[in-house]
């Protein structure tokens, strides 16, 4: 695709400002500049990327879509020229961490208050990774420290510390058929409608498993961002059942009416580490992995 910075900024600009003449403000150039800038990116690409309502220049499908590229690739220019400002004045005291597939971390202010007691000059970020793939975000050095589960191709490029095991299991409302159960099987799946986290669309390439028995033949399939609150909600509202970590769902049962039910005779379980780098760590990083593994492994 033909496109460079500056045509990203324009991008940006124009969504944000709604009109050219604003955004050239915004960019010091001139708007005829600009407003040509834009013709030839349309031109490249074949299709208009605004519309025009009123007097407001609006983003349409295509560019809505180049907009998300647009504000990624430019925050994380941002983000790296602070980055490399900090490297460039020694003041690169920061831990970025990231967690694989949960929204809820009731874990993390204590690991957090402990940390800041022992290091209060250091910086910690939690950091969203594309496609929930910490382990390549480890090996990019966009993250520092990852707690993660799922298996990735390059685990065997980054030191991994076993923490514990959490169980995945059928969440539904106290009143299902499924609640007085000690345990499903595959069969109790068939036809069943599931809410699960979109990282189980079964259009990505690869898929990933569905977290259910195999063999089992689930009917209807909504996968929805990574947000708990939002599953747990269309459980409780009927819309069918999800399968989620215990220690995610578990905070949920009183105040939702929901029940956890085991999947399989034997727990449908996953192991979780703290990934990081190989390697020797600073002193402030080596500190947070520790606070991370007391409070975890305990």
């Amino acid at each position: 695709m033909d496109v460079d910075l500056r045509d990203l900024e324009l991008l940006d600009a124009t969504a944000e400002t709604g009109s050219l003449t604003a955004a050239a403000e915004r960019l010091y150039v001139s708007q005829p500049a600009l407003s040509q800038r834009l013709t030839r990116l349309e031109d490249r690409l074949g299709m208009r990327l605004f519309d025009r309502k009123g007097r407001r220049l609006v983003p349409n499908a295509a560019g809505r879509r180049m907009l998300v590229a647009a504000r990624r690739i430019l925050g994380e220019l941002e983000s790296a020229g602070r980055d490399l400002r900090d490297i460039r004045d020694g003041r690169d005291r920061r831990v970025r961490f990231a967690a694989q597939c949960s929204t809820t971390f009731p874990w993390l202010p204590p690991v957090l208050r402990a940390f800041r007691e022992r290091e209060p000059d250091i910086e910690v970020r939690i950091e969203t990774v594309p496609d929930d793939a910490p382990i390549p975000a480890l090996l990019a050095d966009r993250v520092d420290v990852a707690l993660v589960t799922k298996p990735d191709a390059q685990m065997d490029r980054v030191a991994l510390t076993r923490l514990f095991e959490d169980e995945m299991v059928a969440v539904v409302p106290a009143g299902h058929p499924w609640a007085g159960l000690p345990h499903l099987t595959a069969g109790d799946f068939d036809g069943v409608d599931l809410v699960l986290y979109d990282l189980y669309d079964q259009r990505r390439i690869p898929a990933e498993p569905l977290p259910i028995p195999a063999g089992a033949r689930p009917g209807r399939i909504t996968t929805m961002p990574v947000v708990t609150d939002l599953v747990v909600e269309m459980v409780a509202g009927g819309q069918g059942v999800a399968v989620l970590p215990n220690w995610t769902a578990a905070p949920y049962t009183a105040s939702h009416g929901l029940a956890l039910v085991r999947i399989g005779e034997r727990p449908l379980t996953r192991t979780w580490f703290c990934a990081t780098r190989t390697g020797p760590h600073p002193p402030h990083l080596q500190g947070f992995v520790e606070e991370l593994l007391a409070r975890l492994k305990a």
